[in-house]
């Protein structure tokens, strides 16, 4: 029988990208672990991309989901749906927005697409500033504001995309500053960008960089930023597609490391909330949600069925303090990584908050990214037991680490040894 990797290969498009050179076939997972189809157990530290955020095979998730699917699976949002209004009623008030709206979409990148039609149909302008190194979706929109080249297919964009520096710290022309030099500079920057600009519509961020690394800018820096796009009209977007939901640690949005000036105009979300299943939204202030003077409707978006997994893993989540859990096995684990890379000269730098940890490797001798070594420790974690994550720049030479949040101290102790015996491999 021909293999399943030959059958995807010859059906699906090339530049649909998998991991390993003998790709694997999750077939069932539970609480951190996956299996394949050969039946060999892994630790979980990806969690498919941040998106199993509690936990594989959850019993509250599933139940919930199942108890839906026997009641109604699907009815659009002409009609009006319990589970999409209980979740929203709590997203908005955990988003931190004044006078919140919702809106559900199926996926981060139509989530960021939304926010992007909200901001330039708000400010009557198709000009967007990014981060660079940011990555926003997949879409044709969000691709147009994507800075990271690994990811951007085409530079065609129906938007006027500037990108901003200020989200990585290792290089470029301000690597090397202390914090309050950094941000002053980033911020000076954006002065002088904005000064060479006509109206632009918003700021579209991630507060940590997802596919870009892990890489973030100082605490304080899009406080700083929104200073002066207050100035200017600008709005700011805060992509929260992987950093919601806690994962940091220390804050429930990845935005209130940088709350000086209070909540974002829109923060976008996706991956962690529906465990697995599709959901990903956009939540504003009503002036800018209500904004949309013709009719918009979504199919999928707010699945009675999706809703009710969200509503269940949500609720989860709190009652069980997963942020608090984030903080501390996130403490613990990144102490172990850092100690674990402290004698593995290609380990440029390990950084992260909560459970959300990047190791960045480079060539010692160059000093240039390494993403062939990054791919070796991959494969090498792999045949440990242990599933990790790739990212970076253009050069794709940084380990993502992000595990479900209900890792327990143990798990973090397997892991970082597998991930210790992966790193001194190379």
């Amino acid at each position: 029988m021909k293999s399943l990797h030959a059958r995807h290969r010859a059906v699906l498009p090339d530049w649909l990208a998998l991991y390993y050179d003998e790709p694997i076939e999750i077939t069932h997972g539970e609480g951190r672990h996956v299996w394949d189809a050969e039946g060999r157990r892994y630790l979980d530290f990806f969690g498919g991309i941040l998106t199993t955020m509690t936990a594989h095979a959850l019993p509250e998730v599933t139940k919930a989901v199942a108890e839906q699917a026997g009641r109604i699976v699907h009815s659009s949002t002409l009609y009006l749906n319990r589970p999409m209004v209980e979740l929203a009623e709590r997203i908005a008030t955990l988003s931190g927005i004044p006078d919140a709206r919702v809106f559900f979409t199926t996926s981060g990148t139509e989530a960021n697409e939304t926010a992007l039609l909200l901001a330039t149909a708000y400010r009557r302008s198709h000009q967007i500033l990014a981060m660079r190194n940011s990555y926003h979706g997949r879409s044709f929109s969000t691709v147009g504001v994507t800075g990271n080249r690994a990811w951007s297919p085409t530079g065609l964009s129906p938007l006027q995309t500037l990108y901003v520096h200020g989200a990585v710290r290792t290089r470029g022309p301000f690597a090397g500053l202390t914090d309050e030099r950094f941000t002053e500079a980033a911020v000076a920057d954006l002065e002088d960008l904005l000064g060479h600009t006509h109206r632009t519509a918003a700021l579209i961020a991630e507060p940590v960089q997802g596919v870009g690394g892990f890489t973030s800018p100082p605490d304080g820096l899009y406080a700083a930023f929104r200073r002066v796009l207050d100035r200017h009209g600008v709005l700011w977007i805060s992509d929260e597609v992987q950093t919601g939901w806690g994962r940091t640690g220390d804050h429930f949005w990845g935005w209130q490391a940088h709350d000086q000036a209070g909540p974002p105009d829109m923060l976008t979300f996706a991956k962690g909330i529906g465990n697995g299943m599709s959901i990903g939204g956009v939540v504003a202030r009503a002036e800018i949600m209500n904004c949309l003077d013709a009719n918009s409707i979504s199919t999928f978006g707010g699945s009675p069925v999706t809703m009710a997994a969200g509503l269940a893993n949500l609720g989860y989540l709190l009652d069980h303090d997963l942020q608090g859990n984030a903080r501390r096995v996130g403490g613990l684990l990144i102490e172990r990584v850092r100690a674990a890379a402290a004698g593995v000269d290609a380990v440029r730098e390990v950084r992260g908050r909560g459970l959300m940890i990047g190791i960045e490797l480079a060539d010692p001798d160059t000093g240039r990214a390494a993403p062939e070594a990054a791919s070796a420790v991959l494969e090498a974690a792999r045949a440990g037991g242990l599933l990790i994550g790739k990212g970076g720049g253009h050069d794709t030479s940084a380990l993502r680490v992000a595990p479900p949040l209900s890792l327990t101290v143990a798990e973090a102790e397997e892991g970082a040894e597998i991930l210790e015996q992966a790193l001194r491999s190379i």
